[in-house]
């Protein structure tokens, strides 16, 4: 049965004590944050979907652009110094304290299409479009190509790093040129094309966006998601 409503996601007793709580016509939203020890707590508001979808919507400052970030990216953005253990380390308000995401009910549409998607889903799996890394030097965006395993795998060890610069990005080309902070940023029309095979311009879509895969989730990596990912699979493949 498909959730249409967002009423029907989570019982009236579930929601209780969450404080900030907002349901849309498709969503749960709730308050949250992330602390850093150096920059204090980053708050916003964590939208909750059916389909397993999870956007925060910054507010760790009144001038603050950012918007339908993944946890994981929320987390890196608030300055958290270890990075990749967003479902712990991002918090929402129950009864007056913070508490982990991972000990909430809030995850489970999450798990339940992490769990699909180790089990095939019954779909063809999604290829994974371009996704961009921000230098924490010069503050300009890197594209990463998404096509192998290899290249999964440096951008997933790229965005658990609070300090990655653009020294960090690998040479790219045929000279096998390294990029620097001079750079030129791409321009905003051509970051709009991010490789998504049902159309140029695609802002996220079933056929580019990965919720896990064995392309992009990794058995040797200790990050929470790649460790639940293989949790999952092996409870699936044990059963």
């Amino acid at each position: 049965m498909t959730v249409e409503n967002g009423a029907a996601l989570f019982g009236e007793e579930e929601l209780r004590d969450v404080s900030g709580v907002r349901v849309g016509d498709r969503f749960v939203e709730v308050e949250c944050g992330c602390t850093s020890a150096r920059y204090g707590d980053a708050v916003g508001r964590l939208r909750l979907f059916a389909s397993g979808e999870l956007q925060v919507c910054c507010d760790c400052t009144p001038g603050c652009d950012q918007d339908k970030l993944s946890p994981a990216a929320f987390e890196k953005h608030s300055g958290r110094e270890t990075a990749g253990r967003w479902q712990n380390t991002v918090w929402v308000i129950v009864k007056g304290d913070k508490v982990a995401l991972s000990k909430t009910c809030l995850l489970r549409y999450y798990h339940k299409k992490l769990k699909s998607s180790a089990s095939g889903g019954g779909r063809r799996p999604p290829c994974h479009r371009d996704e961009f890394v921000r230098c924490a030097g010069c503050g300009k965006e890197r594209r990463f190509r998404l096509r192998t395993k290899e290249e999964c795998r440096l951008y997933h060890d790229a965005t658990a790093r609070h300090d990655w610069t653009c020294k960090d990005m690998p040479p790219a080309g045929r000279c096998r040129v390294r990029v620097s902070c001079e750079e030129e940023e791409e321009r905003a029309s051509r970051k709009a094309s991010r490789g998504c095979a049902r159309a140029a311009t695609c802002k996220g879509c079933v056929r580019c966006v990965c919720f896990g895969c064995e392309t992009c989730r990794f058995a040797g990596c200790a990050c929470q998601t790649c460790v639940d990912f293989y949790r999952i699979n092996y409870m699936i493949n044990s059963s």
